[in-house]
C-alpha cells in the first residue's frame, strides 16, 4: 500500500485503475493479522462506548468490524454516497429543458442574467461568466497586465489548476506554505518571496475559509502588487464582513461539478473596476467587441476584434442550471453548516485535527470539511483509511496533494518537500467527508459511524 500514490482530483471520483488498486489493497487488509489483533481485545475485554463531545455515544459492539476487516457495511453498493455530488432538483431541470426549448443555448441572455444575479448576490459592481474556474484565473493574470518575466506569489497548498493558469498567462509561480491549520497561504511568508519582478498575489480561500487579507492587502498596497483571489471554494464566504472576490483586484469563482453552485463546468470573474471587466469581457469571447447574442438584439451591426482573446465564454444552458441553484445558495449554505457542526462535535475525541474554528466577523462557505488524519495513533496510512471507507460505501476526496508534490512541477522548479513543510504535512494527511446540502441525518451518520469504527479498529491494533 506504501507504493500507492493518490490522483489529485478534485472532486472526482476515482479513476477505474485506482478503484481496482482499492479494491486489491480492501482484499488483502481483510486477510492481514491486524483483524486478530483486534479480535484478541473483544474477547478480552468488552469495548466500551466511545465518548462524544456531546454527551452521546456510539455503541460498540463485539462485531462492530469495518467493512474491510469483514463486517458489514454501513451502505450498500446500490445507495454509496458519491462524494461531492451535486444539489440537482426539478427547478433546474425545468430551467436547463426550457433553455433547450428557447434553441437559443450558447452565450445569450441567461448568462446575461446569471451575471446580474450574482453580482447582486455578492455586492459586486461587475461580473463576467466564464467557462471555468480556471478560465476565470488565466482571464483575470492576462486582464491585469501580467505576463511573460513577471512573478506571482501563489499557495503550495492548492489545487493544480490555480499554478496552471499563472503558467498559461506566461509567468513564473513562486510558491508559499500554509498555515497548518487553516490550509491558507501564510501570510508571514509572502514578503520574503517577492522580487522586483513580483507583480501579483493570488490567494486561495481553501474549504471556503477565507485568507487572512488584512495583511495580505497591507503588503500588496505597500508594494504594489495586484491581488487575485481564487474563491472556488467560497462562494458564501466574507472576512470580516467583507464579501470574498471583493477584497482584491479580482475575484475568481468555479461552478464544477463539486462546488456550492453547479453549472457541469463554469466561473466567474467579479470586479469593482469597469475597465477591468470590459477587458474581461472581450478577452472571454476571442478578443470580440460583441457577441452573437448582443448582434442579434441589437441588429446587424457586426464586431471588431480589438485582442487575440480566449474562447472561454459560458453558454445560456449552463447559465439555465446555475440561475435556480443561485436563489437556494443561502438555504444550501444552512445545511452545510449544520452537517459541518455535526461533524464538528460527534468527531471529537477520535485521532483526528478538526478544523478550527471561524472568527466571528467573518463567515467559512463550508464547502469541503477536512480533517487531518493523526497518523502516528491510527497505525494505518490514510491510503488504507480511504480503502475502508470505500469498503463502507462512502465516498471521500483529497484536498490536496499540494502541488510542490506533482511531478512537473517537481521537474519544473526543483520543489521539495522541505521546501513546503507545512503544505507536506497536510498534504499527507488531509481527507474530505461528504458535505453536501442534498445529504440526509442517515446519510452524516453513515459517514460518522463508518470513519469512527474505522479509526477504532486501526488505533486499536496500534
Amino acid at each position: 500500500m506504501k507504493g500507492i500514490r493518490l490522483a489529485c482530483l478534485r472532486g472526482k471520483e476515482y479513476s477505474p485503475k485506482y478503484t481496482r488498486v482499492l479494491t486489491a489493497a480492501a482484499n488483502k487488509l481483510r486477510s492481514i493479522t491486524i483483524s486478530k489483533h483486534y479480535e484478541a481485545n473483544l474477547t478480552s475485554e468488552p469495548m466500551k462506548p466511545a465518548p462524544l463531545a456531546s454527551g452521546h455515544s456510539v455503541p460498540l459492539q463485539d462485531n462492530d468490524l469495518p467493512a474491510i476487516a469483514g463486517g458489514t457495511p454501513v451502505r450498500s453498493r446500490e445507495a454509496r454516497l458519491v462524494f461531492g455530488a451535486p444539489v440537482i432538483g426539478e427547478a433546474e431541470i425545468a430551467s436547463v429543458v426550457e433553455c433547450l426549448r428557447s434553441r437559443w443555448i450558447g452565450l445569450g441572455p441567461r448568462v446575461e442574467q446569471f451575471e446580474q444575479e450574482f453580482a447582486r448576490y455578492k455586492g459586486a459592481p461587475y461580473a463576467a461568466a466564464v467557462s471555468s474556474g480556471t478560465a476565470a484565473i488565466h482571464l483575470a493574470l492576462v486582464a491585469l497586465g501580467i505576463g511573460a518575466g513577471d512573478e506571482v506569489i501563489a499557495p503550495a497548498m492548492t489545487f493544480c489548476s490555480t499554478v496552471h493558469a499563472i503558467i498559461h498567462a506566461g509567468a513564473q509561480p513562486v510558491l508559499v506554505d500554509c498555515d497548518r491549520s487553516t490550509f491558507d497561504i501564510d501570510p508571514d511568508l509572502i514578503e520574503r518571496n517577492i522580487t522586483p519582478r513580483t507583480k501579483a498575489i493570488l490567494v486561495v480561500h481553501m474549504c471556503g475559509r477565507c485568507c487572512e487579507m488584512d495583511p495580505i492587502l497591507e503588503i500588496a498596497h505597500r508594494r504594489g502588487l495586484r491581488v487575485i483571489e481564487d474563491c472556488a471554494h467560497a462562494i458564501e464566504a466574507m472576512y470580516r464582513g467583507r464579501p470574498a472576490g471583493l477584497m482584491g483586484d479580482a475575484g475568481c469563482f468555479s461552478f464544477y461539478p463539486t462546488k456550492n453552485i453547479a453549472t457541469c463546468d463554469g466561473g466567474m470573474v467579479i470586479a469593482r473596476d469597469q475597465e477591468l471587466h470590459r477587458r474581461l469581457k472581450v478577452l472571454s469571447l476571442h478578443g470580440m467587441t460583441a457577441d452573437a447574442w448582443s448582434r442579434f438584439v441589437g441588429g446587424p451591426t457586426g464586431y471588431e476584434v480589438v485582442e487575440a482573446g480566449f474562447k472561454y465564454n459560458m453558454t445560456d444552458v449552463a447559465a439555465a442550471l446555475a440561475l435556480p441553484q443561485l436563489e437556494r445558495v443561502e438555504q444550501h449554505w444552512q445545511r452545510r453548516k449544520q452537517i459541518w457542526e455535526t461533524y464538528n462535535e460527534r468527531l471529537a475525541g477520535l485521532p483526528l485535527l478538526l478544523p478550527p474554528p471561524t472568527e466571528s466577523t467573518s463567515r467559512h462557505a463550508h464547502h469541503l470539511y477536512t480533517p487531518l488524519l493523526v497518523l502516528e495513533q491510527i497505525g494505518a496510512s490514510r491510503e488504507q483509511i480511504i480503502a475502508a471507507l470505500d469498503a463502507e460505501n462512502i465516498g471521500v476526496g483529497i484536498h490536496y496533494v499540494p502541488v510542490h508534490q506533482q511531478p512537473y512541477y517537481r521537474k519544473r522548479f526543483g520543489f521539495t518537500n522541505a521546501d513546503f513543510p507545512a503544505a507536506t504535512f497536510v498534504g499527507e494527511r488531509t481527507i474530505s467527508l461528504p458535505l453536501s446540502a442534498g445529504m440526509s441525518n442517515h446519510d452524516v451518520d453513515d459517514v460518522i459511524n463508518a470513519l469512527a469504527r474505522i479509526l477504532r479498529y486501526y488505533k486499536a491494533a496500534a
